[in-house]
């Protein structure tokens, strides 16, 4: 070894690794270390600490077992959430969580990849992998979030290129990438599709708040390569299969893991819970939730009679082209090559290309972009 090199540290840091079992996020896992719930060899761990096979892990007093930090698997559901949930395991006042749908994984727990406000619709990803979880959240792998947003008021050229040059809110500069304006709405109300780089909380509606805006429905329409497409309804879920794993794993570097084997009998439990996902879901006793069909797509909430002109727009409109990653973000670092053969140029298609709703449940692949 080159004298001026500096050896390598043994061992992979302790976060990581139980991010890696399902347990939480890496950010997660930070806290849990600050708050001296994590122990090795019998002694509180600390924030970047490392472990090897040898180290006796603890969280909350219980020895996690060898298997347990070997193995790890990564399993991706993607669902449709409704309005009235919160992006939390347990709330206090007893209101809906999105994980009250969700079926119980065998192994870990499911981690949720960003959150949605209680009156935000849309695409939630969750994943039983920690590191998965983590990268996809983190800033410098840049995934795109693109909403469906319907703006209450007078939308000028101005206050478009305002929003894509960037504005300042109360915690620093934020902008939207791109903007596509979409077909749909009446009067002062109108259909926008945007794209932020970040997960911050409610930037997307404070950013059209800046100008002076008000939004009445925002609907997250993708998240990276993920799409919401019109065959999973509000309030149900499904699991990627082992393609979308891949694909969604080489977004952020990681190599491919192959999907553990599944019984017939537990498939068809699951098929079976997937069908009741979409009803009423008690929680405590306290509130049953009946999730709201998509009004943009001509669907009524129950309850109310159809919006005019809503079959009009769905079967004539045209919607705006997918919103590309935008030119002026750094460039990623290389990954590894991957079969994607849907997935799009980045260079955005002329308007009016494909049909779509402007709630982005059009007709349109789940996962990847059509070249």
């Amino acid at each position: 070894m080159n004298e001026h090199e500096q050896p390598r540290p043994a061992g992979e840091k302790l976060q990581k690794v139980l991010a890696r079992m399902g347990l939480a996020s890496r950010r997660e896992i930070e806290t849990w270390i600050g708050e001296g719930r994590v122990k090795v060899n019998g002694v509180a761990a600390t924030l970047g600490q490392r472990v090897d096979s040898h180290d006796a892990i603890a969280l909350d007093g219980r020895l996690l077992k060898r298997e347990e930090i070997a193995g790890s698997v990564r399993r991706v559901l993607i669902y449709n959430k409704p309005d009235g949930e919160i992006c939390t395991r347990d709330d206090p006042e007893g209101r809906p969580t999105v994980f009250d749908r969700l079926p119980r994984p065998k192994e870990g727990r499911w981690i949720n990849i960003g959150r949605l406000d209680i009156n935000t619709t849309g695409l939630l990803l969750f994943t039983t992998d920690g590191e998965l979880a983590n990268r996809l959240m983190h800033p410098s792998y840049q995934m795109d979030r693109e909403y469906a947003v319907r703006v209450r008021g007078e939308v000028t050229e101005e206050m478009l290129e305002n929003l894509k040059k960037g504005v300042m809110l109360e915690d620093g500069p934020a902008k939207f990438t791109d903007i596509k304006e979409a077909p749909g709405g009446e009067g002062f109300n109108h259909w926008y599709h945007c794209v932020v780089m970040e997960g911050r909380n409610r930037e997307v509606r404070r950013l059209w708040e800046s100008q002076g805006l008000v939004v009445s429905r925002l609907k997250r329409v993708r998240f990276g390569p993920v799409f919401l497409t019109s065959n999973l309804t509000m309030g149900r879920w499904r699991e990627m299969d082992q393609r979308e794993v891949d694909i969604l794993s080489a977004e952020v570097g990681l190599t491919p893991q192959a999907l553990p084997a599944m019984k017939e009998k537990t498939r068809e439990k699951l098929d079976r819970l997937q069908r009741k996902s979409a009803k009423p879901v008690d929680v405590r006793g306290k509130r049953v939730l009946r999730p709201a069909k998509d009004e943009a797509a001509g669907e009524a909430r129950p309850g109310r009679a159809p919006r005019k002109g809503a079959d009009e727009r769905r079967e004539g409109g045209r919607g705006t082209p997918v919103a590309e990653r935008p030119g002026d973000t750094k460039k990623r670092q290389p990954r590894p090559a991957v079969e994607l053969a849907d997935r799009p140029a980045r260079k955005p298609r002329p308007a009016g290309t494909e049909k779509r709703s402007p709630t982005g449940d059009g007709q349109r692949p789940g996962f990847g972009r059509k070249r």
